[in-house]
């Protein structure tokens, strides 16, 4: 049965009444009329929305070499046994299981003393945990490089971002993330292959829902990104990138209003959702104009950034909004209402977030041992700048970390649809897949559950994608996309970081090796 409010949460009907002709009509002539219009509209929506779910996740293929060496469990029947599991619904874990995957789906979960399949490869995983692979809403390909930065912070122009396609995918895979949006893309072509090969089986990765290339206004920041020149280019780029087969898109932070509300009406008449990284857009107008998401929790909405004007960003890109839109404010109950109203999704990304040295743990070994030697060189950099602020520097920001925590626990408080990933940019400490984990840490630190957050890790961002059908939870009939990992985080939200298999339509993948395969080449290609 098609649940007709979701769809239109969804926003995949994206006529406007207004285009169809008035007819002279009444009684039984006016009701088969209206019938026949809602349901080429439900027929519509419905094919848009299988369209999206066989691009995004399309039948597993057999593996080709340069996959098929991560392996550590190949597909089959296989018993997961006297496991806990950790749904990714928020309900209790079901302790001493045995789950079963049988032709890359879920096939059963049972009583730990229940008959096996005959043949089934048993794994005995007591002391572990299994929970839905993770559903990462901020996973770039690519990182920033700041060419001969020094100890004062300074660099060589131009800002580069390059491209990430042969470690990101597998530092995902391996943390855990089966399923991710790309949220942005500076080479979009190469995302778009990259996707493809892993497709085909012919390289290890997660399912990827590739983001077109920014949608940015005019500025001199990035190099490597189209700047829009009105509303009729914003429309002409969400149609060219969406037949090159894109699945989403995103504004970027000098964007305008037009621009944005030219973009996101192009993009809903595909049948597809927008997100952004506001600046000279607040959260408002945004949320007025039918955008889907927005980025980076609420750390930079500038609605009350001083001076702000109208379509131009501000220099502190949403620092003095965030400190003066405390939680439980009249200023932020208004802004969540309006979120909810227009159901706006929010993507926390708080591992972006956590630069300042006030108490926050340095770069983990582990992320150390992936990066490229100049890419950690430039991390400590960048650190030690931050720990040389002024105290007063830092506590505030500080608060304002703290604060936009506080606010996205209110906004789903309020009823608001929360999503998760990491933002792997920034000042380094960003790294695919360790820091999906650490996001969803981050999330009990703000004050959620361990169960609630690996929900907003898993489950919500399914939910928000239309793929939870097939994703974001464990349940007999939904696809075998597992993360095993050695202890309960649903008790100690840390043991998520314990990861000894990773399950991807059935097939479990070695963490361990995938990780080795890229030591110190993270930040390099």
């Amino acid at each position: 049965m098609i649940d007709i409010q979701a769809l239109f949460r969804s926003r995949l009907f994206t006529c406007n009444i207004t285009t169809f002709p008035v007819f002279e009509l009444h009684g039984d002539a006016m009701i088969r009329t209206i019938t026949a219009v809602t349901a080429a509209l439900l027929l519509s929506a419905a094919a848009r929305a299988a369209s999206f779910e066989a691009r995004v996740l399309p039948p597993p293929a057999q593996l080709g070499k340069d996959a098929a060496r991560f392996v550590a469990v190949p597909a089959g029947t296989i018993a997961l046994a006297h496991v806990r599991v950790i749904d990714g619904t928020d309900a209790a874990p079901q302790e001493d299981r045995t789950l079963i995957i049988d032709g890359g789906k879920i096939a059963a979960i049972q009583s730990s003393s229940a008959p096996l399949p005959r043949g089934a490869r048993v794994l005995d995983l007591k002391g572990h945990s299994v929970l839905p692979g993770l559903v990462g809403m901020h996973d770039h390909l690519f990182y920033i490089a700041r060419p001969d930065l020094t100890a004062k912070g300074t660099f060589d122009a131009p800002l580069m971002v390059p491209e990430m396609a042969f470690s990101a995918v597998r530092l995902y895979l391996a943390g855990g993330v089966t399923t991710l949006r790309t949220t942005g893309s500076v080479e979009p072509y190469s995302d778009l292959n990259l996707k493809q090969q892993i497709d085909d089986g012919r390289l290890p990765g997660p399912h990827l829902d590739v983001t077109g290339p920014y949608l940015e206004g005019k500025n001199d920041l990035f190099i490597q990104m189209h700047q829009l020149t009105g509303p009729a280019d914003a429309r002409r780029m969400v149609d060219y990138w969406a037949a090159q087969g894109v699945t989403s898109f995103k504004g970027y932070m000098h964007i305008t209003r037009d621009e944005l509300a030219a973009a996101i009406a192009e993009v809903h008449k595909l049948g597809l959702k927008i997100t952004a990284h506001l600046c000279a857009v607040t959260y408002s107008e945004a949320a007025e104009l039918g955008i889907d998401d927005l980025e980076h929790g609420f750390f930079v909405n500038t609605e009350y950034d001083p001076g702000k004007r109208t379509d131009q960003c501000t220099p502190g890109d949403g620092a003095a909004t965030v400190a003066k839109m405390t939680a439980g404010s009249e200023q932020a109950k208004n802004l969540i209402a309006l979120l909810v109203a227009h159901h706006v999704a929010i993507t926390s990304t708080l591992p972006v977030m956590e630069v300042t040295p006030n108490g926050r743990p340095a770069l983990p070994p582990r992320l150390r041992a992936v990066m490229a030697p100049e890419s950690a060189a430039d991390y400590d950099r960048l650190r030690a700048l931050s720990a040389a602020a002024p105290g007063d520097q830092r506590a505030a920001h500080y608060a304002a970390f703290r604060n936009g925590m506080a606010l996205e626990r209110e906004f789903v408080a309020a009823g608001g649809q929360l999503l998760a990933g990491p933002d792997p940019t920034g000042a380094g400490n960003v790294v695919p897949g360790f820091s999906d984990q650490r996001e969803i840490e981050l999330l009990v630190e703000a004050g959620f559950t361990p169960l609630q957050a690996i929900k907003i890790g898993t489950l919500n961002g399914a939910t928000y994608e239309g793929l939870d059908n097939r994703i974001g939870s464990i349940a007999p009939g939904k696809d075998a996309d597992l993360i095993v990992v050695k202890g309960d985080p649903s008790r100690r939200i840390a043991d998520i970081e314990n990861v000894d298999y990773v399950f991807k339509d059935g097939t479990g993948y070695d963490p361990k090796k995938l990780i080795a395969s890229v030591a110190h080449d993270y930040g390099r290609y």
